[in-house]
């Protein structure tokens, strides 16, 4: 391999797309907690610090799934399957980066945020992972540091802990689920030939997952209108947060009412576009 081929490997290994998604979570959670004022030289190390995090943290979920990810026709081309890059060298990189990430964050942004940070290590990396083949349940634990985000954005920037900080992490939490049964509903052949014990591989008939992703899009809908009704934003947030999250749960009836990979597929690109556009709308009708 050359050197440029050996860094784009690396740099994949990171999921760079994913990782662009938290800091943008996260960057809205740091600009909500921006009332008195922005520090942008904290904002700046703050995302950077937690790039670094999620980068590090999904090189090591790779390392220790590395094997699953044979299995599977998805994953394949990845670079631990695929050869490209060897399991100790990943593993290496992987503790580097969370490692530099938990310092910066504790260093240069502050420590209540690092230990957010760490939080985020041990749920994802040493539970949510592991467990992946054991229960269904893992779905409900990896929910858990995948909604921390907005949670570090926001101490970053306010080195505490408030409700409207609490609100901003249980939309993210309830969002997942939909987003995350719609993934394992159309890749459920390949997550059972890794033996994944996602819900639809133990539930075939997918009542229960269909029921699941209505559940928590409920949920979410009036979730979703606290940021108003706490004063973190006005009416134009409200009504955009109220369409937006009609939007979804009708998008997640639609599914369950008839789960195949077509409406899985819609259900997903529609969980694509409500995350960002809320938190959009919640950073804009904040501000201005």
């Amino acid at each position: 391999m050359t050197v440029r081929e050996k860094f784009a490997a690396y740099f994949e290994l990171t999921k760079p797309r994913i990782t662009l998604f938290i800091v943008l979570i996260a960057a809205a959670g740091f600009f909500l907690a921006s009332t008195q004022g922005f520090d942008y030289f904290k904002f700046i190390h703050a995302m950077a610090a937690i790039a670094l995090l999620s980068s590090g943290v999904a090189t090591l979920n790779q390392f220790i799934e590395r094997r699953l990810d044979e299995r599977m026709r998805r994953t394949l081309a990845r670079p631990l399957p695929s050869g490209r890059i060897a399991p100790h060298a990943a593993l290496y990189f992987g503790i580097f980066l969370t490692f530099i990430a938990e310092i910066y964050l504790w260093l240069a942004v502050n420590p209540l945020t690092s230990l957010l940070g760490l939080t985020v290590v041990v749920g994802y990396v040493c539970l949510y992972t592991p467990l992946k083949t054991k229960t269904s349940l893992s779905t409900v634990i990896g929910a858990f540091p995948g909604a921390m985000p907005p949670l570090m954005g926001w101490t970053a920037a306010a080195d505490q802990l408030r409700l409207e900080a609490w609100v901003l992490f249980a939309i993210l939490f309830l969002w997942q689920f939909p987003h995350f049964l719609a993934i394992a509903w159309m890749y459920r052949e390949d997550y059972e030939r890794a033996g994944i014990v996602m819900l639809p591989v133990v539930e075939a008939e997918g009542r229960v997952t269909g029921q699941q992703i209505v559940f928590y899009a409920l949920l979410l809908l009036p979730v979703s209108l606290f940021p108003a009704l706490l004063g973190m934003t006005g009416a134009l947030y409200f009504y955009g947060a109220f369409v937006l999250s009609l939007f979804y749960l009708w998008s997640s009836i639609r599914t369950a009412l008839s789960m195949t990979n077509k409406n899985a597929r819609r259900l997903l690109f529609a969980s694509i576009i409500y995350l960002p556009v809320l938190f959009i709308l919640m950073v804009f009708d904040s501000k201005f």
